[in-house]
């Protein structure tokens, strides 16, 4: 699988012109551009607004669908695939390096923006006001990127960027609040696969986040801030929650002691399955 290590090597290979910074670049290809098959992993960041006419987009384990106004965020060294692209008119790639961040709050920063670990079919779909603010923000980038940089601009474009991120982690909880049919689907779905993985009768420790996850075809990320957004609770304070009343109905309805319904439930730790079960009781 081919790495990327620089914006450059990048863009040569992938036949865009040679960016005006070597640690951040904007591509917009107005349609012209197109590709046949490439999997590939990178050093640096990507944002991107498209949309297709045809083709696919996959991040991770999963697609994209891009059929309509969307935007996605992939993160170093994650795995990128696309098939047979061609972009309609309006849509950017906004490509930084790490070493773009270096000494930037936002090197450290960027990591509380979940949405770059979304492995989800389903990218950030704008409405049209949100599409617009997302194109001024675009367009402020540009202008700084194509201008004479000077000690300034790093910290300005990088400035922009972090608006773009804001306004994104606005966007997907409108997104989560907009769909809440499915994510109420979710959660019944999480719940089911918590009751059978206790039914089950093995001895396999606790259900974890990733785990569930893997049943529902998402990431952990995703899933804890659709559920989060849905219930209020992340997913492992839901599996917390789900764990403690079935060991509160296993101790009313049999003779086990703490520790053998503690067992029961996947937990090697007593003293951890206590601290839970007191905070529950609370």
């Amino acid at each position: 699988m081919k790495h990327y290590k620089t914006i450059s090597e990048f863009h040569k290979s992938s036949g865009f012109a040679q960016p005006e910074n070597p640690l951040i670049s904007l591509v917009k290809c107005g349609g012209s551009c197109s590709s046949g098959y490439q999997q590939f992993t990178t050093d640096f960041y990507m944002i991107g607004f498209k949309k297709l006419k045809s083709g696919t987009f996959g991040y991770g384990k999963t697609k994209y669908d891009h059929q309509n106004g969307s935007m996605s965020f992939t993160r170093p060294r994650q795995i990128i695939a696309f098939q047979d692209l061609v972009f309609e008119e309006d849509d950017f790639l906004i490509f930084f390096h790490e070493d773009f961040l270096l000494a930037h709050a936002l090197y450290q920063d960027i990591k509380k923006y979940s949405f770059f670990d979304y492995e989800v079919n389903e990218a950030l779909h704008l409405s049209p006001s949100e599409e617009k603010i997302i194109w001024e923000l675009h367009d402020k980038i540009k202008s700084e990127y194509l201008n004479n940089q000077d000690e300034y601009s790093r910290e300005i474009m990088i400035g922009h960027i972090v608006s773009i991120l804001r306004y994104a982690q606005r966007y997907y909880k409108r997104q989560f609040i907009n769909r809440k049919e499915a994510s109420g689907k979710t959660l019944s779905r999480f719940n089911q696969i918590l009751t059978t993985y206790v039914a089950g009768g093995e001895i396999r420790g606790l259900p974890s986040v990733t785990f569930i996850a893997q049943q529902l075809n998402t990431s952990p990320h995703y899933l804890s801030d659709l559920l989060k957004q849905e219930t209020g609770k992340t997913a492992l304070e839901l599996i917390h929650i789900f764990l403690i009343s079935e060991a509160k109905n296993l101790l009313k309805g049999s003779a086990q002691n703490i520790s053998e319904t503690a067992y029961m439930l996947g937990f090697e730790n007593l003293s951890y399955f206590s601290r839970l079960f007191k905070s529950r009781q609370a």
